[in-house]
This record gives C-alpha cells, structure tokens and sequence, in this order.
C-alpha cells in the first residue's frame, strides 16, 4: 500500500520515525513535506498530502502537527478527505470500517512514538466494511460536500437577501411618494 505522510514543523521528527517504521513493514511512502524542522504551515501540508491522494500517488494518509487538530481540519476540506484526530487504535480501526477515513491525524505533542506507531498500523491495517448504514451515510457526508461546492457562506446570503429586500422597499416607497405627487398636481 501506497502512503502519503505529512507534517508541519511540530510534527516532523515524528513523521520522519514513522516513514521509516512503514518503509521496514514494507509501505511505500510518499513524503508531502515538512523536509526540515522550519516554520511550516499545516494547511500547506494538508493540501500537498489531499492532492496525492485525490491524483491516486497513494491510498491513505497520515498528517501529523502538533495537536492533530490542525492538520484534520485542513484535510477535511477538500473533496473526498475523510480525516480524523486519532489517539488510540480503536478509533483508528473504527474510523476505517465504520466511516471510511483514508487520514489519519497525529498529535506529535500529545502521543509518543511506541503509541503512534501502534496507531497507524491499526489504521492501515483496517479496511472499510460497506455495508448498507455506513455506505448510506458516507453517500450523506458526499451529499453534503457536493451541496456545499460553489455554495456562498450563509453570511454572504443573508447581505444578499436584505439589499433585494432594501431595493424592493425602496422602489415601493419611491412609487408611492410618485403617485401621491401626480395626484396633488
């Protein structure tokens, strides 16, 4: 199995152990990034270890910074990411059968190495169990992200829907100052 791996700064000695774990257990490893303990956007990370996994350069990922946090909730931006924080290995094996998670987020400030590696296997070792509830639901979260694409933030609609509302009372009121004018005249 293919895997993309990726780390901000806070997570990147963790990455480098864990890359070279997975390369002894016999996982080919692509490296979206950090190379280097410098400053690094998770964000950044994030959208590098999406594209190899939306262009099919791997199967699943692993992002790590420094809560994990961070790094789920920038993955969980783009199209088809299903990633989550995950500090124990049921809930890296659940995640898989059950919602199809193909990110795995790591804390490299909140678990050790011995935990995380046992993490990861327990997420690349899983393998998602179609049946008709979790499928129904996975087809709700991809109804949702469809839904959502183009979409204007809510914000956006209302500011929208109050300038109609504004530009049709004052079209009436103008109106209707109008004719009571044509009407005194």
């Amino acid at each position: 199995m293919k895997v993309a791996i990726g780390a901000d700064h806070g997570g990147y000695r963790l990455k480098e152990s864990l890359k070279a774990f997975l390369e002894k257990k016999g996982y080919e490893i692509v490296d979206v990034g950090a190379h280097d303990e410098a400053p690094t956007d998770y964000p950044d990370i994030a959208r590098n270890l999406a594209e190899a996994l939306i262009n099919k350069e791997a199967e699943r990922g692993i992002l790590i910074c420094g809560s994990g946090a961070g790094a789920s909730i920038a993955a969980n931006k783009f199209q088809g990411i299903r990633a989550s924080v995950c500090h124990d290995c049921y809930t890296a094996h659940q995640a898989v059968e059950h919602d199809n998670m193909n990110v795995l987020c790591l804390g490299a400030r909140v678990i050790g190495q011995v935990l995380a590696e046992e993490i990861v296997l327990s997420f690349l070792q899983a393998e998602f169990k179609p049946e008709e509830r979790y499928l129904r639901r996975l087809k709700k979260i991809e109804e949702i992200e469809a839904g959502w694409k183009g979409k204007k933030l809510i914000h956006d609609y209302i500011v929208e829907s109050l300038k109609v509302k504004l530009r049709t009372q004052y079209k009436e009121i103008t109106e209707n100052i109008t004719g009571k004018n044509r009407a005194v005249a």
